[in-house]
């Protein structure tokens, strides 16, 4: 037997789950596939045990920087609370919580291996190999994702490495650690070892810098904040091959400049790849494990009909949550026949490293800018400058920077580094967004005293005052 829903979502991540949330609100029907947790990546093994870790480890250094607060602190980290209460914010790996919240929507899940098998139809193989076939009378959405990509390393294969689950859920924390690659999870990760006890933290990154796609001065900042937490960062180097003794000995890694590195744990964050390899792609004339292109209204652009879609990382338009999320709330109006377009994916996709300093950006680098032939100037002022920063932080080294178009006297893009800077970005979004013009943004006035001063001493850079 074949069982109709007006839509079929593979994946319960947080993009299918919203999909689902929204196409029940537009009165389709739902089902939802999902072979591992609801809630997904971001749930349990990326967003919110990751920084599960890092809130408490940084609020302890913030204390530590602060007179009055510094001589309070006559203790350590206690590593057994921090583990537990990222256990506790990752629900001990269980989804019955956000299960029952598909329930509570009215939105069927469907556990097992969803698979496409022809135009709109998805065949599911559940845990004990018994099979049920799902027909969607309008449309289904690929939601399933991506994973930790593995590079080609002499020996990697043979090793036990870790990925940013591994990472993220460790029961215990080891004395060594090496770090293949310098973005935001090695970025991240590399911090919260170190600060949770790892006497040695070493990051190895193939590029000039740590965070390649900021702008330049922020991977140097925070190479420079390592350094003094004595974490070791190699730029410029290539792994070539790695081992391990026995099967929970020490792993060596070696690099391309003859450099042996050796650690208790190798994690691995040099990228994701796409869940698409295993979701019946073939029987549509579509290429296993690649992205999935799609255009302003999620449709996947080589299937012309036009009832599958793509939300979140499969289409490789932005792979945040909240992007995710994003493109799912129009998804879910588009197939209940609303007019909606993704756009933001182009012109303003906010984004937090949760490092201490934190990093926030949204919009365009310098050279983003410079690339599309934009007419731009580039101002900047330290985020501790001004009396709010001070105040949160002393000797702080953060730094806010706009990128203006001078054409039409708009923000661009902007980067903010110091101390809670995720919650500053969400101004400069608005700004982006709505093209808010600087003769209007000086009448936004800013609270004193507060770090978003800073917006004031960024115009008043910009008038050369």
């Amino acid at each position: 037997m074949t069982d109709e829903f007006d839509v079929l979502v593979l994946g319960a991540g947080s993009t299918g789950t919203n999909v689902a949330w929204y196409a029940r609100d537009n009165g389709l029907s739902v089902a939802v596939i999902e072979t591992e947790l609801v809630g997904g990546e971001c749930s349990y093994w990326a967003c919110m045990p990751s920084k599960a870790l890092l809130v408490p480890l940084h609020a302890l250094a913030a204390a530590r920087r602060l007179p009055g607060a510094a001589e309070a602190v006559t203790g350590e980290v206690d590593v057994e609370a921090v583990l537990a209460r990222r256990d506790e914010f990752i629900s001990h790996l269980d989804d019955g919580a956000q299960a029952s919240w598909l329930d509570s929507i009215d939105a069927e899940l469907v556990r097992g291996q969803g698979r496409l098998t022809g135009e709109r139809l998805v065949e599911v193989t559940a845990a004990d190999g018994s099979t049920r076939t799902l027909r969607a009378t309008q449309a289904v959405v690929v939601a399933t994702g991506t994973r930790a990509a593995m590079p080609t390393i002499e020996g990697l294969e043979q090793v036990t490495a870790w990925d940013n689950r591994d990472v993220t859920t460790a029961k215990q924390i080891p004395q060594r650690i090496i770090v293949l690659g310098g973005g935001v999870v090695g970025a991240e990760m590399a911090q919260a070892y170190r600060r949770l006890g790892t006497a040695e933290v070493t990051v190895v990154e193939a590029g000039e810098r740590m965070l390649a796609r900021y702008e330049p001065w922020v991977g140097d900042l925070l190479a420079e904040v390592f350094a003094e937490e004595g974490i070791t960062v190699l730029t410029g180097r290539r792994a070539q091959h790695v081992e391990r003794e026995g099967a929970d000995g020490p792993v060596r890694l070696t690099l391309d400049d003859g450099t042996t590195l050796t650690g208790d744990e190798l994690l691995v964050a040099v990228g994701r790849t796409y869940n698409t390899d295993d979701i019946g792609l073939e029987s549509v004339g579509l290429t296993p494990g690649e992205v999935l292109e799609v255009d302003d209204q999620l449709r996947v652009r080589a299937v012309a009909a036009g009832w599958l879609f793509a939300a979140g990382d499969v289409n490789g338009r932005a792979m945040l949550t909240h992007q995710g999320k994003y493109q799912a709330r129009i998804v879910g109006d588009v197939i209940g026949g609303k007019d909606r377009t993704a756009w933001a994916d182009h012109k303003a996709v906010p984004q937090v490293v949760f490092t201490d300093p934190e990093i926030a950006a949204v919009g365009l680098t310098e050279q983003q800018a410079r690339g599309q032939g934009l007419d731009v100037t580039v101002v900047s002022y330290g985020t501790g400058a001004v009396a709010g920063g001070a105040l949160i932080a002393a000797d702080s080294r953060g730094k806010a920077q706009l990128v203006i178009d001078q054409s039409r006297r708009v923000v661009v893009g902007a980067t903010f580094v110091g101390p809670q800077m995720g919650e500053m970005i969400h101004a400069a979004t608005i700004a982006i967004v709505g093209a808010v013009s600087l003769d209007m943004l000086w009448h936004a006035v800013p609270a004193f005293p507060t770090v978003s001063e800073v917006w004031l001493r960024l115009l008043e850079a910009d008038r050369g005052l």
